[in-house]
């Protein structure tokens, strides 16, 4: 599942795609990424009105648009994505077939925005609840070292579970967990109130470092995820087309999906537990009880 990482880099891509354009038709064609909101809501609200913005909020990205209602009268529209399991958004050009899985597309005269999802788990919606839980941005001023430790040593959950909590900080996911927690040093299954000052502010720093890492690696330029469609059209944190980078032997995954294999620290074998039936990852070694 695509986490802060891969929206951003989505969003930064799409921009300047979208940025100015003008829907001049909406398609809605699956309606379960939709609700609440319906085709026709869609429809009416989106067709003639122009992007503003692309920003992203934790896993969601936000296309903000404004629509005239009237003489001299604007509305401000907020359509809120979400990429699901293995959704994608790309731009392509009008006269290429619609892929089979398309959700919704927008005809944007001479491009066409297309939002496709095969498992039918993301959303394209008017409807922004989904946004009101969520924590600090852990690349903000917001996410302070402070309010992250006191929301720790409240907590009795173990500190890769309490990591998913997105209340706890908006956009990390089960990749970004593991691989933090590893950078920091610390197991996964360890009470998250038993943290020290000093495990949590590497915790901390570790969390930033590791999402900014992954931004600075899928925002390369000769990456062109946002207008292909294609098999690498979004960029997934250890894909074929963006592993290079931080680790050793072209690896950018430290522990990750990487069970039964070398550490790249001490060679000791990479472990893999279960944790509310999600995957943790972590070296014995270098993450001591």
């Amino acid at each position: 599942m695509p986490e802060l990482p891969e929206v951003e880099v989505l969003a930064r891509h799409l921009r300047p795609g979208l940025v100015g354009q003008t829907i001049h038709q909406v398609h809605a064609l699956r309606s379960r990424v939709l609700r609440p909101s319906t085709a026709r809501d869609l429809s009416d609200l989106l067709t003639g009105a122009r992007f503003l913005s692309l920003e992203r909020r934790g896993k969601f990205l936000l296309f903000q648009l404004t629509a005239c209602s009237g003489p001299g009268k604007s509305d401000q529209i907020i359509v809120l994505g979400h990429l699901g399991m293995t959704g994608r958004i790309y731009l392509r050009s009008p006269e290429l077939p619609l892929p089979r899985h398309t959700a919704v597309h927008l005809d944007l005269g001479a491009s066409r925005m297309v939002y496709e999802d095969p498992r039918g788990f993301g959303r394209f919606t008017l409807d922004l609840k989904s946004l009101e839980s969520l924590g600090p941005e852990p690349l903000t001023d917001e996410f302070t070292l402070v309010r992250f430790q006191a929301d720790l040593e409240s907590s009795r959950q173990p500190i890769k579970v309490k990591l998913l909590d997105q209340s706890l900080v908006a956009g990390v996911g089960n990749i970004y967990a593991s691989e933090s927690l590893f950078r920091a040093g610390i197991r996964p299954i360890r009470a998250a109130r038993d943290l020290s000052h000093a495990e949590a502010a590497r915790l901390h720093q570790s969390i930033r470092d590791t999402l900014q890492e992954a931004i600075d690696s899928g925002s390369s330029p000769e990456l062109d995820f946002a207008t292909q469609g294609g098999r690498d059209s979004l960029f997934y944190y250890g894909s074929a087309s963006a592993t290079q980078g931080a680790g050793r032997g072209g690896e950018r995954l430290w522990v990750y999906d990487r069970a039964d294999k070398p550490c790249f620290r001490c060679n000791a074998p990479i472990r893999r537990i279960v944790q509310s039936a999600r995957s943790s990852y972590f070296c014995p070694k270098c993450q001591k009880r």
